[in-house]
């Protein structure tokens, strides 16, 4: 590979990382075309950018980044899929669900919500995070719901002073 083509490789690995919130490392040496195939199609159904990357020169693209990434250089080791997203937890959940097909992809480390988790045994913490809009909604509906209580009761209670009302006038 040509020196201005490493460089360009760089700098596109180097845009992506500044372009998406999250991105996970896997290891997908031992899928088959097919199954490689079938992966990049879930990810594109997904809206997960898939690419395999050598290790020095996605090493190089975090060093350009502006993020903070520490740590995940041990995670580069051997062959390496890049799997880039802006939701946190979708690539985690995709290769959980790939994985009851077939054993791999093993995760090597994922960088979601400006931390970095290394290992295979990160994949059930990375499938129970939730992104940041997720966490709004739950804030939202926890503030709505004590507010939703009282309307709910001053309605009921207004139908019953109502239907009270109605049937003293007709006794008279």
């Amino acid at each position: 590979m040509k020196k201005t083509d490493k460089a360009n490789l760089i700098e596109d690995l180097s845009s992506k990382i500044a372009e998406y919130a999250h991105f996970y490392v896997a290891d997908t040496s031992g899928l088959n075309a097919g199954a490689t195939s079938e992966l990049r199609r879930l990810c594109f159904q997904k809206d997960v950018k898939m690419m395999v990357v050598k290790n020095t020169l996605f090493l190089k693209a975090i060093e350009q980044s502006e993020k903070n990434i520490e740590g995940l250089d041990v995670a580069l080791k051997g062959t390496s899929a890049v799997l880039f997203s802006n939701t946190g937890n979708v690539p985690a959940k995709l290769i959980k669900d790939f994985r009851k097909k077939a054993a791999i992809p093993a995760l090597k480390g994922a960088f979601v919500e400006e931390s970095v988790y290394l290992g295979d045994n990160q994949l059930e913490a990375l499938t129970a995070i939730k992104s940041k809009e997720e966490l709004l909604g739950d804030v939202i509906a926890l503030l709505q719901s004590p507010m939703k209580n009282v309307v709910s009761a001053l309605q009921s209670g207004g139908s019953t002073i109502h239907g009270l009302l109605k049937t003293l006038e007709e006794r008279n």
